[in-house]
């Protein structure tokens, strides 16, 4: 077994296990001094079309993967490669994900729904998605939490999974790069619709496996595979995101609610099909099991994504070997 793959192996266990104590720090985070850099070299490179916005995605992403790549080769030392991989593997991992901190908002957020306080539970949507929230009551609250749960699933936690056993530390800042662009300047407003474009886009081509992955997971693992199924089969492919279609509809389904309709942002509303119409509105207790069914999916995920990296390195031994 090459020491790459164990490396992975051990830094994303222990990385998702610090993410699962410790969460997202209040201050400092790695990703937020990622924004950062993004958003002043957006400063220097804003234009209304779209080679900007491609340049802007080139540099940010590809500079992400860049900095892993350097860093993964640093640490690769003769007297020390596997330790040093590991650990650099370790915080990385620990750095990208986020399922502790969105399953704790998500709860903060249902209970504060619970006890009839509308006014926090708004007051803490926008830390979690990006809706209206003076717009929503306290059941559109309640389904806007369980669609943001589903989809930052994928977004923040398997998909980052996925593309570290494909790409070691490179793959994980690299996708966390990608949807991090994506959530700043992906989306149709009059400033980003054509500047955002490539993050958007890149966004949906990083973001498939993970999806993919992610509402498979769900409706195999969660509590109603069969409806699960159902709902990803019939209402997925109506969803205008590509990504966010099955993992939406594979929770929809597993929880036995209705997620989508209308959908109310900054300046601007949306009518989304309705994915699981025959389910029952979502309600406040479905909030946490939605959390549930996230950790159960995660976990999987890095059982899967571990187990995946291990069984390459032992194929690509023995092919080597083989060949001698």
């Amino acid at each position: 077994m090459r020491a790459d793959h164990l490396a992975y192996a051990y830094g994303a266990a222990i990385g998702f296990l610090c993410d699962r104590a410790t969460g997202d720090p209040r201050r400092g985070h790695p990703v937020a001094a990622f924004g950062r850099a993004a958003g002043a070299v957006e400063r220097g490179l804003w234009g209304d079309d779209r080679a900007r916005g491609a340049l802007h995605t080139v540099l940010c992403a590809g500079g992400a993967v860049l900095g892993g790549a350097l860093l993964t080769r640093a640490v690769r030392r003769p007297s020390a490669a596997l330790a040093g991989e590991v650990a650099l593997t370790a915080a990385a991992t620990w750095a990208v994900l986020g399922g502790t901190t969105l399953g704790r908002e998500a709860q903060a957020i249902g209970a504060a729904l619970a006890t009839g306080d509308i006014a926090a539970a708004r007051a803490a949507l926008p830390r979690l998605c990006g809706r209206d929230p003076q717009a929503l009551d306290a059941q559109q609250i309640a389904r806007a939490v369980v669609e943001s749960v589903a989809e930052n699933t994928s977004d923040a936690v398997v998909g980052a999974l996925v593309w570290g056993a494909v790409g070691g530390v490179p793959g994980l800042l690299g996708f966390r790069a990608v949807n991090t662009l994506d959530a700043m300047v992906g989306h149709k407003s009059a400033r980003y619709r054509r500047f955002g474009w490539a993050a958007a886009r890149l966004d949906d081509v990083a973001g498939w496996p993970g999806a993919r992955l992610t509402a498979a997971i769900a409706a195999l693992a969660g509590p109603d595979p069969r409806g699960a199924c159902r709902v990803v089969r019939s209402d997925a492919g109506s969803h205008p995101s590509p990504n966010a279609g099955p993992v939406e509809a594979a929770f929809a389904g597993a929880l036995g609610v209705r997620l989508g309709g209308t959908l109310a942002y900054a300046g601007r509303v949306e009518h989304r099909p309705v994915l699981g119409a025959a389910n029952r509105p979502v309600q406040v207790a479905d909030i946490e099991r939605a959390v549930r069914l996230s950790r159960r999916v995660s976990t999987l995920a890095l059982v899967v994504s571990v187990a995946g990296r291990l069984a390459y390195g032992a194929a690509t031994v023995g092919t080597h070997q083989g060949e001698r």
